[in-house]
């Protein structure tokens, strides 16, 4: 049976307590090692059957776990073959067949106990934001909104992390990239990806990491922009996936994502999606809302380290002049 990589102190509905409360319990999710590695088969199944199924239960506020006679039935209506899942209807099931089962209860499991009780909406992120301005007093201007009237402000996602890079790596950092992620080696672009990322530490060219950020906490309709959101991460990912097989080379790469409203109340199935991407390999982390402000630090840390060990500057000649803030 599955052993979910979560560390929490307890499991509480997202709106049993106080958030002043439930912010200081410590949550968090990492990929489960018994789903990773497991090849492109098992994740063609994975979507098959929660596209013939469903990701969510309609009417409530679950995910759907999907049983052995639940996927034999999809498969038949598909005209799909089961006997690499389930030797025959009452046989033996198979190593790839059980990792299914337990995968789809772990899916729910991680994504009702511990992501939804994370993400946070607008005013409880920007009261986060605002702790965090208090204890580090940034100097940089913070990110704004597009909103209008009551709704205009700072993105408080987008602060939060932008706060604890500037507390940790001061102005060593990307912020807002106007370019493309470009990987070197002797002094010649080896790859540059297809899209724009949100940051990236040190330098949006030959970063040690990159990262995206996906806060929606005003919209009132979940559409193709969000929906899209989750697909450009895999993209990048894919081509992040190629750069580590083909060269080497490998450039860390995060989501950050945020409102319990839009992703828990409008789209819990793409949240079953971005677990999906994250055991495919093609995130390395991602920090649902509270968890930015736990894990964050910790990772920038990491980040620090892999820089002073040369993981940073041109890949095929010398690692950069490093320079680190307070040291």
């Amino acid at each position: 049976m599955f052993k979910p990589y979560v560390e929490h102190q307890t499991a509480i509905s997202h709106h049993a307590v106080d958030a002043s409360v439930r912010f200081r319990f410590h949550w968090r999710v990492q990929a489960s090692k018994d789903f990773l590695n497991l090849g492109p088969t098992f994740w063609a199944n994975v979507r098959t059957i929660s596209q013939a199924l469903g990701y969510t239960e309609r009417g409530a506020q679950r995910i759907r776990i999907h049983s052995r006679a639940s996927i034999i039935g999809a498969y038949r209506i598909l005209g799909l073959a089961t006997d690499h899942l389930f030797a025959t209807a009452s046989g033996p099931d198979t190593p790839m067949g059980l990792a299914l089962l337990d995968y789809f209860h772990f899916r729910a499991e991680v994504l009702e106990t511990v992501v939804e009780p994370n993400l946070m909406d607008y005013n409880e992120a920007l009261d986060a934001f605002n702790e965090l301005v208090r204890q580090h007093r940034p100097k940089r201007p913070f990110a704004m909104n597009k909103q209008k009237g009551d709704k205009a402000g700072p993105n408080p996602l987008t602060g939060i992390v932008n706060v604890i890079l500037e507390s940790k790596v001061g102005t060593d950092c990307d912020f807002d990239p106007r370019s493309l992620t470009t990987v070197t080696r002797d002094g010649l672009p080896v790859r540059t990806l297809a899209r724009r990322v949100d940051g990236a530490y040190p330098a949006v060219v030959n970063p040690v990491a990159i990262w995206e950020i996906k806060e929606y906490y005003h919209t009132t309709t979940f559409g193709s922009r969000i929906a899209d959101g989750v697909y450009e991460t895999m993209l990048d990912g894919l081509e992040l996936s190629e750069l580590r097989a083909e060269e080497g080379i490998d450039v860390k790469h995060y989501l950050f994502v945020d409102s319990h409203r839009t992703w828990w109340t409008m789209g819990r199935s793409y949240l079953c999606r971005m677990v999906d991407i994250l055991h495919m390999g093609l995130v390395d982390e991602i920090l649902f809302g509270h968890e930015v402000v736990d894990r964050l630090p910790n990772l920038v840390d990491e980040w620090i380290d892999d820089r002073r060990a040369g993981l940073s500057g041109d890949h095929g000649g010398q690692p950069d002049q490093l320079k680190f803030p307070n040291t």
